[in-house]
């Protein structure tokens, strides 16, 4: 057992002060008062810091110089996860984008390479197109997307059964039929760089997609004439992931969306790579990605930078930036009942913060997985 003391918990609902998290076997075990210990438990000062949920980031595409739709390999996610412990993430889906057919049955093959070698933190795959509007494809490659077909989606959740969880679309352009056929499979379907109606994305969730993919990026924005996709999330019950880095959505368009959506509204990276090879040509200007173009391409900050963001930035509670990077991600992979909270019976996926918004230590499954140079388990 190993007790973790001298800090307030943010448990994922409020802060306690006076008290330490108890682990073992990877789980919380207890929150008790710091002088009711048990002994023989292990002492881990965390000097202070605060001990909140570790981040689950749903769409990430790169990390440490490793692209992972240029580089689907194992390689690339060992890159990828241990970019996210750097900036407290403990949980991720890696993501791969619109390309040849082939290349996202190699990232299928990847993920489940990964697992089968017992890679860490790595929660399913994330398939970002192809099924995509054209019109609004962003920085994805205009000669890969297409309509889908039922036999080419069929042999896709046939092959990555198990792996894939979730899958950004254009609903305006999948036959029902095929939004069926992924959704009887349990992934989490998301509208994204779609031209959607108000209406389309209005029927869409209610058909079944669960969220969207970084809101106002890449879909039908908010006109007084013509709602459109944006209309459609701030209109409904869906979710959506937003890019916090105030260069893809500006800080008050964030603080307007929080207002509208309230828990609905949840912290992405979509972070990528450096990449000089293939298609997707990221160039980083100190601080964003884009194409050699000019286009938006991808973002250059870590979770903990989005949480730091949206309470210093965008005026939203810290309690409330947490929630955002651990509970609302938790909550639409249907597992807030393992992690998003610091209380007994959830995996113990911790993350400690010092002052300045400093990482200290990153745990997975009660197991410190990065800590700064000084930390150490007893």
């Amino acid at each position: 057992m190993i007790a973790l003391t001298n800090t307030t918990i943010f448990t994922g609902e409020q802060m306690l002060e006076g008290r330490c998290a108890l682990v073992q076997d990877g789980r919380v075990i207890g929150l008790a008062p710091d002088s009711e210990v048990p002994p023989g438990a292990g002492l881990f000062d965390l000097e202070g810091a605060l001990l909140a949920p570790a981040f689950i980031d749903l769409q990430i595409n790169g990390g440490h110089g490793m692209l992972f739709s240029e580089h689907p390999s194992v390689e690339a996610l060992e890159a990828i996860h241990q970019a996210c412990l750097e900036g407290g993430t403990a949980l991720f889906l890696p993501t791969v984008v619109t390309n040849h057919m082939e290349v996202i049955y190699q990232a299928i093959e990847a993920v489940r390479q990964y697992l089968e070698k017992g890679g860490r933190g790595l929660a399913g795959l994330h398939v970002e197109g192809p099924y995509l509007n054209p019109a609004k494809r962003g920085a994805h490659l205009l000669q890969y997307i297409k309509k889908p077909e039922v036999e080419e989606v069929e042999a896709l959740l046939a092959a990555g059964r198990g792996i894939i969880r979730k899958i950004t679309l254009a609903p305006e352009v999948c036959p029902d039929e095929v939004l069926d056929m992924i959704l009887a499979e349990g992934i989490v379907l998301s509208a994204g760089h779609s031209d959607a109606t108000y209406d389309q994305g209005i029927r869409a969730f209610g058909r079944g997609v669960k969220m969207a993919t970084h809101l106002f990026n890449a879909m039908s924005g908010l006109h007084h004439r013509a709602p459109g996709l944006v209309g459609a999330v701030l209109d409904s019950d869906a979710m959506a992931s937003i890019i916090a880095d105030g260069f893809h959505v500006d800080y008050p368009v964030i603080r307007l969306s929080k207002k509208a959506m309230g828990p609905r509204l949840f912290l992405i990276t979509d972070a990528v790579a450096e990449n000089d090879t293939g298609h997707y040509l990221h160039q980083f200007d100190g601080e964003k990605f884009t194409l050699p173009d000019g286009t938006f391409s991808g973002a250059g900050l870590t979770m903990l930078q989005s949480v730091q963001n949206c309470a210093e930035q965008v005026g939203i509670p810290l309690e409330e930036a947490l929630r955002m990077a651990a509970l609302y991600p938790a909550r639409v992979l249907g597992a807030e009942g393992e992690y998003g909270k610091i209380q007994p019976g959830y995996r113990a996926n911790l993350v400690a913060i010092g002052k300045g918004y400093k990482l200290k230590a990153v745990w997975q499954d009660g197991e410190l997985a990065w800590s700064s140079s000084h930390f150490e388990h007893p």
